[in-house]
């Protein structure tokens, strides 16, 4: 019988099952940024703890740096301290920093993607719910609370309940004017914002395949607000495409070597999934939400429904 990647890579990532039936997971990169991240460097001090594994962990900032005048101090000066207060722990604690005037700052979740961090087969998890759209490489990613930012910090583990996964297949060629957030909001339109509650998903299907990395991101990010913990999309050629010289992705024959382990990464053919859902991209049309949630969607053409 066959596995998931997701089972693939909680089982290769899995320290303990711990008695109240969760797992102690491995997380295999950690990403922090300005807003979650004091909190939990102020219980490790509190702790006299020190961070295991710095070389695992990145940070920038990107929740509420200035985007018009960059030069500090800030006039914000919440944001001001916050981003002082980053920059401080990394140094304190041997954390690697994409400081404002790198060139390599911006939101976390372009960052490890652009800078190759993001990889296949590995866990990753970052203190904002929005840490799904690394599955569009194939990593299993969490957003998590500033509680278990301080326990990845300190042990480079967190306790996760085990989640079913259900297969997201989308079949057929996309209209026109239709593009990966009509996809993503058709699916948490028809699914519910609750329907992902316990599950990963994966997304599949040629539809899904035919999509760039960029798409892919945009409807793994949000499976949170369908209610998943996590989404992802099998790692294919397009995926090696993308990373194929990041700085931070292996070189020469390491790279070789890894693109080998990443094939194996994908789900089986014969993968067994929890629950299955097939959609015909044919049907799907531009979609635009109109209430307090993005359950509440509706295809362009459509009226928005009444209160009544």
């Amino acid at each position: 019988m066959g596995k998931t990647l997701f089972h693939k890579v909680w089982d290769r990532h899995a320290v303990e099952k711990l008695p109240d039936g969760s797992t102690q997971l491995f997380i295999g990169t950690h990403l922090i940024h300005e807003v979650t991240s004091p909190q939990a460097f102020g219980m490790l001090r509190d702790l006299g703890l020190k961070v295991a594994f710095p070389q695992r962990t990145f940070a920038t900032v990107d929740h509420i740096v200035p985007t018009d005048q960059r030069v500090e101090p800030f006039q914000d000066t919440l944001a001001d301290a916050m981003i002082k207060e980053l920059r401080k722990n990394c140094s304190d604690y041997g954390v690697t920093f994409f400081d404002i005037p790198s060139g390599k700052q911006g939101i976390v979740h372009i960052v490890g993607p652009e800078q190759g961090i993001t990889q296949p087969g590995t866990t990753i998890a970052c203190g904002d719910s929005h840490t799904s759209t690394h599955g569009a490489f194939g990593a299993v990613a969490f957003g998590i609370g500033t509680s278990q930012v301080r326990d990845v910090l300190a042990t480079q583990t967190m306790a996760l309940s085990p989640l079913k996964v259900r297969r997201i297949e989308v079949r057929g060629k996309l209209g026109p004017g239709v593009y990966a957030k009509d996809i993503i909001l058709h699916i948490i339109r028809t699914l519910g914002v609750n329907g992902g509650t316990g599950y990963a998903y994966e997304y599949a299907g040629p539809t899904i395949e035919g999509l760039s990395i960029e798409e892919r991101m945009t409807i793994c990010n949000m499976s949170i607000e369908g209610g998943a913990r996590a989404g992802y999309v099998n790692p294919d050629e397009k995926t090696f495409e993308y990373l194929k010289g990041r700085p931070y992705c292996p070189k020469g024959k390491e790279w070789d070597a890894a693109v080998v382990e990443w094939r194996k990464v994908a789900s089986d053919p014969d993968a067994v999934y929890d629950d299955v859902k097939v959609f015909q991209a044919a049907e799907i049309r531009p979609t635009v939400t109109w209430g307090i949630n993005p359950g509440q969607g509706i295809f362009i053409d459509e009226a928005i429904p009444s209160p009544e």
